[in-house]
This record gives C-alpha cells, sequence and structure tokens, in this order.
C-alpha cells in the first residue's frame, strides 16, 4: 500500500533488487498501476522522465524527507515494511510474502 496525497495504491506487486537499482511494480487485475526504478540519484516513472531523489520527495512524499528515504525504504529486508507520517499523509506498507 502507498497512500500519499498524490499516489494512491493498494495492491499486490513486486520489489525486485538489481545492481544498478530497485524496482517497486504495483499491479491491479494483472495491470502494471505503479512501475519504479529507484537509482542512487535519481527514480524512473513509467508516466514520467526521470527525477531527482529530491524533486521525486517533493512531488509525491514530503520534501522534508532525506533524499534517499525511498531508497532505503523499498532495499529493507524486513518481511513488512510499515512507515507513517500523519503531518505530510503518507502511508506506506509492504508485506513480502
Amino acid at each position: 500500500m502507498i497512500k500519499t496525497p498524490a499516489m494512491k495504491f493498494y495492491d499486490k506487486g513486486f520489489i525486485n533488487h538489481y545492481a544498478n537499482y530497485t524496482q517497486v511494480q504495483v499491479f491491479s487485475a494483472g495491470n502494471v498501476v505503479l512501475n519504479l526504478k529507484i537509482y542512487d540519484d535519481r527514480v524512473c516513472r513509467d508516466t514520467f522522465e526521470c527525477q531527482t531523489l529530491k524533486q521525486f520527495n517533493k512531488e509525491y512524499l514530503s520534501a522534508s524527507y532525506e533524499d534517499d528515504f525511498i531508497q532505503k525504504l523499498f532495499s529493507q529486508d524486513n518481511k513488512d515494511i510499515y512507515f507513517k507520517d500523519s503531518e505530510n499523509g503518507v502511508l506506506i506498507k509492504v508485506i513480502k510474502e
């Protein structure tokens, strides 16, 4: 689940780690509804050109977050990832099966 003022996804998906980036894909009814490629210095999404991590945070999460916030969040090895920021309206919950 990814819920922010700019994005809302509550479906199944995949987190894949590659040598140069982490890919986060969310599917709904068999269709990709979110496809992020998170690199050390940028985030690329199918619906927009690549953005710096700072720009991505400002537009989709919160400008107050560290630049590498999203990268660190999805790189965790924990079975469950839970992040809630009520002040900025951000909730990210991942349950790995």
